[in-house]
């Protein structure tokens, strides 16, 4: 290995250090009650260094909602290489149980993505292009997936034939967002005052979505 090589490498290993420090920091405290002190304090570095290699606290954010993201592929793709969905209407539930799956096994980087997508996307000032297109490209590639089957269900007449998928898919992210954060957040609610778990709630609103594009709804 040569003298530049090493150098990355290196470089590498302390980039991925500051953002294991910052997912500690932030999923403890909460993002906004973190800062960029505390993450060079974790990660046992100067602010200084901690700077040299992020921008600001927006982009190790950023960073974190990557890993996320590819986590969350790597569920999705194993998750139809274990079910083998047969039709369009078996790929949406194995896209929606695997993102409950996901929620349930890595719930900080959940919520980290879920936060994003409820947030103002104007507030990105501190964030490097490259990180905000890789992050953009991953979600994408989530939102692929919906996209496929939506076309699937088009195709083969389970779902209705004038769908706009690409449209629809993105509705359909909306909808799931909105309900994994409304079950989230209002699970005594949701147990108290209109006696249903939250388990069944999703699987409601999975059914409630499916009869939205179906054919026969």
């Amino acid at each position: 290995m040569g003298a530049e090589e090493r150098r990355q490498q290196e470089k590498e290993i302390k980039r991925n250090d500051i953002i294991a420090a910052a997912e500690r920091v932030f999923f403890a405290n909460g993002y906004e009650n973190s800062s960029m002190d505390a993450v060079a304090r974790e990660a046992e570095f100067s602010k200084r260094t901690v700077y040299v290699y992020f921008n600001s606290k927006e982009q190790i954010y950023f960073e974190i909602m990557i890993r996320g993201y590819r986590q969350l592929l790597k569920m999705l793709k194993e998750g139809f290489e274990k079910e083998k969905p047969s039709g369009a209407l078996e790929e949406l539930r194995c896209i929606f149980y695997t993102l409950s799956s996901f929620r349930d096994r890595h719930g900080n980087y959940f919520k980290a993505i879920m936060e994003y997508e409820t947030k103002d996307d104007q507030d990105q000032s501190g964030v490097s292009i490259d990180s905000r297109n890789e992050c953009y490209r991953l979600g994408e590639e989530v939102l692929f997936f919906l996209t496929q089957a939506l076309e699937k269900g088009k195709k083969d007449g389970s779902f209705k034939r004038d769908l706009e998928c690409e449209k629809t898919a993105l509705i359909l992210w909306a909808f799931t967002i909105g309900v994994f954060n409304a079950g989230g957040k209002k699970k005594e609610y949701l147990k108290n005052y209109h006696n249903i778990t939250v388990e069944e709630f999703f699987e409601e609103s999975f059914t409630m979505a499916i009869q939205l594009v179906s054919a026969k709804g």
